[in-house]
């Protein structure tokens, strides 16, 4: 292959798809990582394979086969159990770095954590890189030991690791699992003359649209921030009932036709507030977000008109 090769592990998921497009975009060749095939990988270079699972020798024949130069973790889990989030944000990542040092060439490491590793902050906090992590959440706790492996494989000079912590994401694609995305599902199967009732946290957070998510993404590659961890956000915590109205307006539905109701406080991060500093995004990848939430909300709804199979890796 003349161009780098990027090969992104969870090609297939909500944010994967994006970080292929990105690259593919930047003029990088794509292998495509992911259990199993979909549309969404149509362009590109495909390989079925289950990291997690896979014996670190035939992770790294896969990369190797293709002349990697860059790998993406883009893997995630929507699991509600431990020994699922420890498969997806442990398992998964131990067996990646144990791959990466077989390879014929040193590795650019991409790796999407959470701004939940940092876990619950006061209200107000503007979270920034020098915070020391506390994660209160199997999630959080979960994916900061992951985020932190590759951090100390990278301080040991194994492969040039960057860790991006990114808030939550919506935009087009968003799974149903996340809180966003269940309320358009709710709102696209109103009923007219119903009223959708919809339960809603008092709670604010940061969301970034999945395309700027994916800037950021393909920016790490190159950027000199190896052996850091960098947050990436809007920079801005927004009220959840204002989230739900942004999405109720794109909706088209009358006013009347949605009930916000007061819900206890469910987060994957255990607080209520998230709002990242983005001035070391800025700084080391040369990145700022470009997609307002009005636009990512309305691009969320519209994608949301033609069945969508996401996968989290």
């Amino acid at each position: 292959m003349g161009a780098s090769t990027v090969a992104v592990l969870g090609a297939t998921g909500g944010v994967g798809r994006f970080v292929c497009a990105a690259f593919a975009r930047a003029g990088y060749d794509v292998l495509a990582i992911a259990r199993r095939y979909t549309s969404h990988v149509y362009d590109y270079e495909f390989a079925p394979l289950d990291v997690a699972a896979a014996d670190p020798r035939e992770i790294a024949a896969v990369l190797d086969a293709a002349g990697v130069s860059v790998v993406v973790n883009a893997t995630g889990s929507w699991g509600r159990t431990e020994p699922e989030l420890v498969y997806a944000h442990v398992t998964l990542v131990e067996r990646l770095l144990a791959a990466l040092p077989l390879l014929s060439r040193r590795i650019r490491l991409v790796h999407i954590g959470s701004i939940h590793e940092y876990g619950p902050v006061p209200a107000g906090t503007l979270i920034d890189e020098t915070r020391t992590p506390a994660p209160t959440t199997a999630y959080a706790r979960t994916k900061l030991i992951g985020s932190e492996a590759v951090l100390d494989v990278t301080h040991a000079g194994v492969v040039d690791g960057v860790v991006l912590r990114a808030v939550n994401v919506c935009g087009p694609g968003t799974t149903s699992a996340s809180f966003l995305g269940a309320v358009v599902d709710k709102l696209r199967a109103a009923v007219p003359g119903e009223v959708v009732e919809l339960t809603v946290a008092d709670a604010r957070r940061d969301f970034l649209d999945v395309r700027d998510v994916a800037d950021a993404v393909c920016k790490a590659a190159t950027a000199p921030a190896v052996g850091r961890a960098v947050n990436i956000g809007w920079g801005v915590a927004m009220s959840m009932r204002e989230l739900v109205g942004l999405l109720h307006t794109v909706s088209g539905l009358p006013e009347d036709a949605v009930r916000a109701l007061d819900a206890v406080l469910e987060s994957k991060g255990g607080g209520g507030w998230t709002q990242a500093d983005i001035r070391l995004a800025a700084d080391l990848l040369g990145w700022k977000p470009t997609i307002g939430l009005s636009e990512s909300l309305r691009d969320m709804w519209e994608a949301a008109a033609v069945p969508q199979r996401a996968e989290s890796g």
